[in-house]
């Protein structure tokens, strides 16, 4: 066997250690879940096998199912009847464990989640060592789907259908001791001594019966129709899931189906209901999208799939940042965090102390609620010098400038840390629209000058993206990547466009909601429709939040550097009454598109409506929500077109962890993919038809309809001529 290491000691217990080779941590794959029949079916079928251990070589025990292939399984259209299948050989080859005669022990090292905690749910026994950097769960949910290997039948019949419920529905990680809190497993022992323990319990003499095949077995807390507690467990739940997903995402539901049908039902029944579901969830286009954009996509992302292979890995060890805003503050403190040394230079020295005090506010409450020290948090804090002098930015590997959106004074902070920085430092810019081939005119080393657009707050949001100049080069672009995995971060690599690639995207969700507001779209069918669709805040909630007065200034640079080229929205008429007209500049200023009272909760602004009266015919809450995401969507495919972005993961990332598209969709491209791209032209071209030539399609998507083609289908016909 390749994945499973199968050894009997002298008491005549197997130990089955798993160690799926080339996999960081254990998977389940064909090779492994055929491995695992064998090994059971030797432990069943030798008279010298008294009990099993079932353990990991690996730090982990197993992370579940892989992800790559359940992306692949429905890329490929595979039969669902074969789905099925597959998901009823698991059930019954666990099944078969559980139901051998010979107890088997999981002995749980570290981390186990989805398939590998099924593994061990399917065990007699479960010893978890205590490692504070373990956690136990079954987060299938998180990708669209439902545990497919008896964890919506086992883990209620262990602990109840209601905390069930609450860890599977959401997808939560326990720690050990929490684990071991809720019942799920018997014993957590030190590091080490996990198989030691399980094995002194298979010595023991006993039955290897799980409960729920105990005569006169009932699930605690109770089942069924009948049963009060259980009946308010699933009306009160479906509620509060139908109101958490508004109907985007179907796992939950199908989750608590399952359980609601599986638990009045002997369990080789039960699992059919389990494989059945998982089947319908696995066919659905929500789990491929999620799958393959918020896990293998980000996975890839996250260890800089896009990174130049030539330039050497350098780590950032002393880093500039000019500009002690809420960006500049907020760089700052995840690259001291990160372990950096960090000069933080503003105007003067008391503001630059001022967003030194953005890093003291954050750490403060890291301490109150017990996720630090004093004594780290102070550590954190000496990293971070402030000053008003530019010589102190000396021997920094890299500079980021996080000053206002001007190129004047983006120009004058450029040359003056120029001045004083190593000729092989890395200068950045953190603007959000203005080109970077522009900027880097003010740089006498241009091919050192890269974009690094952060999303704010910078502590919170996980995206960065990397912008590519004219004359940008490998080194800065690897360099940038180096340090964004340093902080932890979601890197995307785009090429260098008005607004780059998020930006641009971003705004045009915005001037849609001002688009239907100068229509006499009511405010708040606009709002709210954004909102059950999935995108975090509505257009004129959002616009408010990065200020009104911001969004003009952009509109009015844009204006200035295009000229006559500059194509007129009908969003600009709304910013420019807005901020001209009404002094009403966005929620820092207490008054936008919203009234901001002190301390009750935002409200549409009352005047809305008299300077945008209500059209007598409102469109319905479908029409609005195709035009927010379809024109999100078409402005997609124009940076692919142009390229601005040259992968669609990139593009599908982006739109998730930068600005919000609702995950379900797995982003802008996954979103046309989901829709079928025929069926999106045609629904464009009736957009353009009725609200104008935004909503045109580049002929090039055209034509990839025509042909049968997706974006994801062409990437990887790329990737496989680049290797052949």
């Amino acid at each position: 066997m390749d994945t499973i290491d199968f050894k009997i000691d002298n008491d005549g217990i197997a130990t089955l250690t798993i160690d799926v080779k080339g996999r960081p941590m254990n998977v389940m794959t064909p090779e492994f879940l055929q491995d695992l029949a064998e090994a059971a079916k030797r432990v069943a079928d030798d008279d010298k096998v008294k009990a099993a251990v079932i353990t990991s070589g690996k730090d982990s025990f197993m992370a579940g199912a892989d992800l790559v292939g359940l992306v692949d399984t429905f890329d490929e259209r595979t039969d669902a009847a074969e789905v099925y299948g597959w998901c009823r050989e698991l059930n019954q080859l666990l099944r078969g464990i559980e139901t051998c005669g010979k107890p088997f022990a999981a002995a749980i090292n570290g981390t186990a989640l989805g398939g590998g905690l099924e593994i061990c749910l399917a065990c007699h026994y479960r010893v978890a060592a205590d490692n504070p950097k373990s956690v136990l769960g079954l987060p299938e949910v998180q990708v669209g789907l439902l545990p497919g290997g008896g964890g919506t039948q086992r883990l209620p019949r262990l602990i109840g259908i209601e905390p069930a419920l609450q860890l599977i529905t959401q997808g939560k990680h326990l720690t050990p001791a929490e684990a071991l809190k809720a019942g799920i497993v018997h014993e957590v022992v030190a590091p080490g001594q996990e198989i030691a323990a399980a094995k002194a319990w298979l010595l023991k003499p006993g039955d290897a019966v799980q409960p729920w095949d105990a005569k006169g077995f009932k699930v605690p807390g109770g089942a069924g129709l009948m049963h009060p507690a259980a009946v308010q467990t699933f009306v009160v739940g479906t509620a509060l899931l139908q109101k958490m997903t508004n109907h985007n995402y179907p796992a939950p539901i199908a989750i608590m189906s399952a359980v609601y049908e599986g638990t009045v039902l002997p369990m080789d029944k039960a699992l059919d209901i389990e494989s059945k579901y998982f089947t319908k969830m696995l066919m659905n286009p929500v789990s491929r999208n999620m799958s393959r954009t918020l896990f293998v996509n980000k996975g890839a992302a996250d260890k800089l799939v896009r990174r130049p292979a030539d330039p050497p890995k350098q780590k950032v060890q002393k880093l500039g940042v000019l500009g002690a805003g809420m960006m500049g503050a907020g760089i700052a403190f995840v690259s001291a965090k990160a372990g950096m040394q960090v000069v933080l230079l503003d105007t003067s020295k008391e503001k630059a102390e001022f967003g030194k005090d953005y890093s003291r506010g954050l750490l403060q409450k890291r301490v109150e609620k017990g996720r630090s020290t004093a004594n780290e948090s102070e550590e954190i804090l000496k990293r971070i010098v402030t000053t008003d002098d530019y010589a102190k930015l000396s021997g920094c590997e890299l500079v980021i400038e996080a000053v206002f959106e001007d190129r004047r004074i983006k120009a004058e902070v450029t040359a003056k840390a120029e001045a004083v920085i190593g000729s092989d430092a890395i200068f950045a810019s953190n603007t959000s629209t203005l080109p970077i081939t522009g900027l880097a005119k003010a740089s006498t080393r241009p091919k050192q000058f890269v974009g690094i657009h952060f999303f704010s707050p910078v502590d919170k949001m996980p995206l960065v993206e990397v912008i590519v100049g004219e004359e940008t080069g490998e080194t800065a672009v690897a360099q940038a990547l180096d340090y964004i995995q340093q902080i932890r971060k979601t890197p995307i690599v785009v090429n260098d466009s008005r607004g780059f690639y998020t930006s641009r995207v971003f705004g045009v969700y915005c001037r849609e909601g001002m688009i239907m507001l100068s229509e006499g779209v009511n405010p708040a069918l606009i709002e709210n429709v954004a909102k059950h669709a999935g995108m975090p805040v509505g257009p004129l909630a959002v616009t408010d939040e990065v200020s009104l007065e911001l969004s003009y200034h952009v509109m009015s640079q844009t204006k200035k550097d295009l000229g006559d080229a500059y194509i007129t929205s009908p969003s600009d008429a709304v910013l420019i009454r807005m901020v001209d007209e009404l002094d009403r500049r966005g929620k820092r200023f207490g008054k936008g598109f919203y009234d901001y009272p002190e301390g009750g909760k935002k409200r549409l602004w009352p005047g809305l409506r008299e300077h945008y009266p209500h059209a007598k015919e409102q469109p319905t809450a479908d029409e609005v929500r195709t035009r927010l995401l379809y024109a999100q969507a078409i402005e997609t495919v124009r940076c692919l077109d142009e390229g601005v972005v040259t992968h669609p993961a990139d593009a599908d990332i982006g739109s998730v962890f930068g600005w919000g598209f609702p995950p379900y969709t797995g982003g802008t491209l996954s979103f046309i993919e989901t829709e079928g791209l025929a069926a999106f032209v045609s629904e464009a071209d009736r957009l353009a038809a009725e609200h104008g030539d935004r909503f045109a399609v580049p002929d090039k998507l055209r034509k990839m309809a025509r042909k049968g083609e997706t974006f994801y289908g062409l990437a990887r016909k790329r990737e496989q001529r680049a290797a052949a």
